[in-house]
């Protein structure tokens, strides 16, 4: 049986991979990490998209939730609330540098995780909607950190030792936010309930870096934004 396993946050490149997995794939399950992350509202909204996309695919996904405390680590706006999450920077500015919304090496400790878990349920393939395009420029978000990733875990499980590798399968690496969400349509993608705010309110606050470049995405697309149609906002 073909299957995978989505890391799954419940934001909009997420919930692309999900429906895009959920037609390429005869078992998809995913896992969704609570890291005491500032925006963790982002749990319960994914909660609501999982339970909508089992409806439309008429699939059944098997979901888990795994917590760890990346307060522990602190050193970004998304796990330390004292410091503050950026907002209305334009393009020029987000390029400019890492902003302090890097949460460190959080999508390598999350990879970790994800390849333990399907090293333990029998699943090769393991995808995420990481992008490097119009992206916040994280460091772990790039194709050679992701790729090199992949050599690791094949170096060092039982799984990959034994001749069954792991594939890291990054659908949206190469696409800009307009062609993901085109994408996530192709493949009947309902976006009413993802979450992309920094804020960790229950509305977008529309102004920090994951808001606009989903304003931006939504706009270049020609597309409304479901959560804000939804919210009565579009």
């Amino acid at each position: 049986m073909n299957r995978a396993l989505v890391i799954y946050s419940g934001g909009l490149d997420s919930t692309t991979c999900l429906f895009w997995a959920l037609d390429e794939f005869d078992e998809v399950q995913t896992v969704t990490f609570d890291y005491n992350q500032r925006h963790k509202v982002e749990i319960e909204y994914s909660k609501m998209t999982l339970k909508l996309a089992q409806k439309i695919k008429k699939k059944k996904i098997e979901n888990r939730f795994f917590s760890l405390d990346l307060s522990q680590i602190g050193g970004s706006a998304l796990t330390d609330l004292s410091i503050d999450v950026p907002k209305n920077r334009n393009d020029k500015e987000m390029e400019k540098e890492i902003p302090i919304t890097y949460v460190p090496f959080r999508n390598g400790i999350f990879l970790s995780i994800a390849a333990a878990m399907a090293e333990k349920n029998d699943i090769s393939n393991i995808i995420g909607g990481w992008n490097m395009l119009d992206y916040s420029g994280y460091p772990d978000c790039r194709d050679n950190f992701l790729h090199t990733f992949e050599l690791a875990v094949n170096y060092g499980t039982k799984r990959g030792s034994e001749g069954k590798p792991f594939k890291i399968l990054t659908p949206l690496i190469k696409l800009k936010k307009s062609e993901i969400i085109i994408l996530g349509k192709k493949h009947q993608a309902d976006y009413s309930y993802s979450y992309s705010c920094y804020s960790g309110e229950k509305e977008p606050c529309g102004e920090c870096d994951a808001c606009l470049l989903r304003q931006k995405g939504f706009k270049e697309a020609g597309i409304k934004d479901d959560f804000l149609v939804r919210i009565g906002k579009a």
